[in-house]
């Protein structure tokens, strides 16, 4: 008798568990673009629609990238908002390459919106700067208590595979 009371008593709680979540999840589903989901996977990169791409899309690991910042890559986002695509209008949304050689302040500024040129400084350019960290970490002779960090690619076949 004792075994069939106890029984129904965890029943009975487990019910009462289950409906107390139930409920819970149904007054906040208003809430839920509150909640951001961070891709876990990988992310394909691609140029804007407007161009015909010359080497193979960027697969590239976000997963793998969860230790830096969100603002690092996503430098305008304000965490109130969804993050936008590099490539939308007013970020990085330039489909044709400007000179190479700047002349001003306004030719740069104009430069970091073409889209390629800004995933290759953000990219290329931190994982050169982990190089040059470990670099300095190898040749100052210390005993490394934790493994250095991955550097990622730096070439172009690193992130082009199929060129």
């Amino acid at each position: 008798m004792k075994i069939m009371l106890g029984l129904l008593a965890c029943c009975m709680v487990l019910f009462f568990i289950g409906s107390a979540v139930i409920v819970f999840a149904e007054s906040h589903e208003e809430d839920e673009d509150e909640f951001m989901s961070v891709p876990m996977g990988v992310i394909t990169l691609e140029p804007p629609e407007s161009i015909e791409a010359k080497t193979s899309n960027v697969v590239f690991p976000h997963g793998q990238h969860l230790e830096t910042s969100c603002q690092e890559c996503h430098h305008t986002w304000k965490k109130q908002t969804m993050i936008k695509t590099c490539s939308a209008a007013e970020c990085h949304d330039a489909a044709i390459n400007p000179q190479k050689k700047q002349k001003s302040k306004i030719d740069e500024v104009l430069a970091i919106r073409y889209y390629k040129k800004a995933y290759h400084d953000m990219c290329i350019g931190c994982h050169k700067s982990i190089l040059a960290e470990n670099l300095k970490k190898e040749l100052a002779n210390t005993i490394l208590t934790e493994p250095l960090p991955n550097v990622g690619p730096s070439l172009c076949v690193g992130c082009h595979p199929e060129e």
